[in-house]
């Protein structure tokens, strides 16, 4: 069941390694996977945005309707910071983040979630 105007949300964080460094520089290819992973964790993306830094990194930004999701990429060292905030039981943002690892072929993943608000 689903309460509308529900105060909490899970708030995902993680770092994922040993992934390709061409993958981490590649902003159409992680727009459209975290947009992807999310949609599969059962979020609405509202919107998608990404930003390359010179001479290497993205950071991609999705705008959910239950909050939002980034990545934030360090292709030097084939690692990502991950952030997924989902408001309401609807969407699952440790799934995302799991969906997001496998698609990168990360080799390690250490992630914490953090309850917010009222459970």
């Amino acid at each position: 069941m689903h309460d509308v105007g529900r105060f909490a949300g899970r708030h995902v964080l993680a770092e994922l390694h040993g992934i390709s460094p061409a993958l981490l520089d590649d902003s159409d290819f992680l727009r459209s996977t975290l947009e992807a992973a999310v949609t599969e964790a059962g979020a609405t993306v509202r919107e998608v945005m990404a930003h390359r830094f010179a001479p290497q990194g993205v950071t991609v930004l999705a705008l959910l309707a239950e909050s939002h999701a980034s990545v934030h990429t360090y292709p030097e060292i084939g690692a990502v910071f991950v952030d997924v905030f989902t408001c309401g039981d609807r969407a699952d943002p440790e799934h995302a983040v799991r969906l997001l690892a496998k698609a990168l072929n990360a080799t390690s993943v250490e992630l914490s979630t953090v309850l917010r608000g009222e459970y």
